[in-house]
């Protein structure tokens, strides 16, 4: 496994292209699988979510056009994603409800029951200490709040699991090559795909962090799952 920083640095070299890229390689699926996330937050007037991992910001962003939260806060430990993700929003309307700020999932810098809800999306496989990070979520969570974590897995049908793995393997280093000059960051990227534990046994690591009714949602066959769990 890649140490924190190598993944840091790797993330701070893909920054400039990394929106552009996910389009790419999802086939621009990527904007529609945060927006089913994003409608599954909680019902809840003035809400406020912590995005962990959040990038550029794109899921607080589609999280402010649904009108679901009043305060956004993204947290990421690449600083050149903070920096673009605060370019991003200085043009938003959303801006004066956003901040952003350097911090590892792992310890996160807020206190108890800070928030309505916890987004990650797409980097929680990229965590040292998945367990760790899920128990801080959960302890800056409100009572009846909810984390939602899209993540890649690994479809069950065996056709198209080796289509899939066809395409992480021999396709996806490639694009991500063409369009971020660095194929090395999208091998490591498609084998964290390959490792990561999905379904039922990520189901578990939300339940040992304390979450209840816990529920793995696979979007398009499995190629992607929605994770759901309740404080």
């Amino acid at each position: 496994m890649s140490t924190e920083q190598e993944i840091t640095e790797m993330f701070d070299r893909i920054s400039p292209t990394y929106d552009r890229t996910n389009t790419a390689l999802s086939f621009g699926l990527d904007r529609l699988w945060r927006k089913k996330m994003i409608k599954n937050l909680p019902k809840k007037s003035n809400a406020s979510l912590l995005d962990v991992a959040t990038g550029t910001g794109e899921v607080l962003l589609e999280a402010f056009k649904q009108d679901k939260i009043q305060m956004g806060m993204g947290v990421d430990l690449a600083s050149q994603m903070i920096k673009l993700a605060k370019e991003k929003f200085i043009a938003s309307p959303f801006r004066p409800q956003a901040n952003f700020a350097v911090a590892n999932a792992q310890s996160l810098p807020f206190e108890e029951e800070s928030f309505d809800a916890v987004t990650m999306a797409y980097g929680i496989r990229n965590v040292q200490d998945v367990d760790i990070a899920l128990s801080e979520m959960h302890r800056v969570l409100r009572k009846e709040g909810r984390v939602l974590i899209l993540e890649f897995s690994l479809p069950k049908s065996t056709l198209l699991k080796n289509l899939h793995l066809f395409y992480l393997r021999n396709i996806l280093p490639n694009i991500g090559q063409l369009i971020s000059k660095s194929k090395s960051s999208y091998v490591y990227l498609n084998q964290t795909i390959e490792s990561f534990p999905y379904g039922s046994a990520f189901v578990k690591h939300l339940q040992k962090a304390g979450f209840t009714n816990c529920k793995a949602l696979p979007i398009l066959g499995g190629i992607t799952t929605l994770y759901i769990g309740d404080k």
